[in-house]
């Protein structure tokens, strides 16, 4: 068989089912003819998001696959690949390359070279022979260990050869490492001497699927648990011990238990720096689970390192405690506080999350949906900036994988790509981006790839004409000019390209407009819905005091 056919038919023994790409790549053509979907988008940053999300929701089982062409379509791709390589998301990008007599003559761009900072691998492919052992490299690399994307580059001038058969290609084993049992030990010991342990769960928990263990151990020692905003939804954040999920801005209860306690137990997580997450107080004793042992020690000192995955992590923990024999404690101190915390920081915001005036309070808008959308069987994501710091506090995840959280290199546009990708994994949810007039500027064309392919979403966007974050910014540094203004009728636009779009202005529509939006997903059609927002520049920020 030739190269395409056999790359193919390995993605289709992978378990792939769809192939997302921009032409000129002939993936996409083989992909039709071996009833595989192709997903042709407007632009290759978008598609990589949209496997993206595909691989997230799936825990890693299923792999988002994004093929584009030599040159301009691998530079392009550059940003949606480090976006992956920073959120840790297991993507196989596929870009074509230029013919092997000129792939290493400068200046053409050679995507396995200048993609090795952003991927796990990135390995051309120079003779077809060898097309089974690279891909089975490529796969064994997405599916063990530290997750993040991998590349195989196909030459231009490969795709009439042949490939030797039979075709030897079997799906590679997934492996799973477990903790050293002194490790075990030592970190119950410090958990059971702890006065205010918390927990902070990463994205590693989605990946083990580590959701019963991470609620079985919270439970059992009374510890609040909060979350990266990669790992929120991986506790019920309308469960007692919840303390919700930590960003550039967060829930009162995360900040204050993580400065009170004198133990954190990070699991599933890098603990990595970022101005978009939960800052860590210092001068805490530390447990640190992860995959990565070269995460240990990177941002945080840690006092017990626990290096595997989550699940067994945490069942090993679990075991040790069943053989000691220690009750299950009581919530109710823990539970009261929290309660307590949430309270009153709930009506600090109030007046915000039920604001009546207009132009509308984008704190209302997403209170209010919240409100009306089934949240259980929603998947939301937010884009960078505003609507991040607006979403992230306030949204109460209540099953796993229903919120997909980032923020680490903080792309704008990355929400549409991820709904889209959300919808094609979950076409049974209501799928949600939350994003602002400065994002759809970035990818606002492939809202046409969701009418185009048929993938229902509701897109919320909030209008302020104005990247408001940075108004403070640029006020001060010029009166001649306004910086910050943009513009557009952003729900018209959703209209001319085949959805349905509806701009909302008034408070008291806001919840209708929801409802007609979610009946017109149900029927098939992408949705827009336009609210016109404040420059609110407030957000649920508070500094560690530690």
């Amino acid at each position: 068989m030739k190269v395409g056919e056999a790359i193919i038919e390995i993605l289709k023994r992978e378990g792939v089912e769809m192939v997302i790409g921009y032409p000129v790549n002939h993936l996409l053509e083989h992909a039709a003819e071996a009833d595989v979907r192709p997903i042709i988008v407007r632009q290759e940053r978008t598609g990589i998001h949209m496997a993206d999300a595909i691989s997230r929701l799936s825990s890693g089982e299923k792999i988002g696959v994004f093929v584009m062409q030599l040159g301009p379509g691998t530079e392009n791709s550059y940003g949606g690949i480090a976006q992956a390589y920073g959120e840790s998301v297991p993507v196989l990008v596929m870009p074509g390359g230029y013919p092997r007599r000129l792939a290493h003559i400068e200046p053409n761009y050679n995507a396995s070279i200048s993609m090795r900072d952003v991927t796990k691998s990135a390995e051309p492919i120079n003779v077809p022979a060898d097309i089974p052992n690279i891909l089975r490299r490529a796969f064994s690399r997405l599916r063990n260990g530290v997750k993040a994307p991998v590349l195989v580059e196909i030459p231009n001038d490969i795709w009439n050869e042949e490939v030797p058969g039979p075709l030897n290609y079997r799906p590679v084993v997934t492996t799973r490492s477990g903790p050293d049992p002194k490790a075990v030990v030592a970190a119950v010991d410090l958990l059971l001497e702890a006065r205010k342990p918390v927990l902070y769960a990463g994205q590693g928990i989605h990946y083990a699927k580590a959701w019963p263990q991470l609620r079985a151990l919270a439970e059992r020692l009374a510890i609040p648990v909060c979350t990266s905003l990669e790992g929120k939804s991986a506790f019920p954040e309308d469960h007692p011990l919840a303390l919700g999920a930590g960003g550039a801005a967060v829930p009162l209860a995360v900040r204050q238990f993580l400065d009170q306690s004198d133990v954190i137990f990070g699991i599933g997580c890098s603990f990595t720096e970022t101005s978009f997450g939960v800052a860590m107080p210092r001068g805490k004793r530390v447990i640190h689970g992860t995959l990565a042992a070269d995460h240990i020690n990177k941002d945080i000192e840690a006092e017990v390192a626990l290096v595997g995955d989550a699940a067994l992590i945490l069942e090993a923990m679990l075991a040790e405690l069943e053989r000691r024999g220690t009750s299950p404690r009581s919530w109710t101190y823990v539970a009261d506080e929290i309660a307590r915390v949430r309270a009153a920081w709930l009506k600090e915001w109030m007046p915000k999350l039920t604001s009546n005036e207009a132009p509308l309070s984008p704190y209302r808008v997403l209170w209010d949906l919240q409100k009306t959308v089934d949240v259980a069987n929603t998947i939301i994501t937010h884009d960078a900036g505003s609507p991040r710091d607006q979403l992230s506090p306030f949204w109460v995840s209540k099953e796993p994988l229903t919120y997909i959280g980032w923020g680490k290199t903080t792309q704008l546009g990355y929400g549409l790509g991820l709904a889209m990708g959300a919808k094609l994994a979950h076409p049974e949810k209501l799928c949600i981006n939350v994003w602002g007039d400065a994002a759809i500027g970035f990818t606002g064309m492939d809202f046409e790839t969701a009418v185009r392919e048929r993938i229902p979403i509701l897109s919320v966007l909030l209008n302020n004409f104005s990247m408001a974050m940075e108004l403070p910014i640029m006020e001060a540094a010029t009166k001649k000019y306004r910086a910050t203004d943009i513009s557009g009728n952003y729900a018209q636009f959703a209209a001319a390209l085949g959805g349905y779009g509806e701009r909302i202005t008034r408070p008291e529509d806001i919840v209708p407009a929801i409802r007609r939006g979610i009946e017109q997903t149900q029927r098939g059609v992408p949705v827009l819905l336009e609210f016109i927002t404040c420059k609110e520049l407030a957000a649920s920020r508070y500094h560690s005091f530690t």
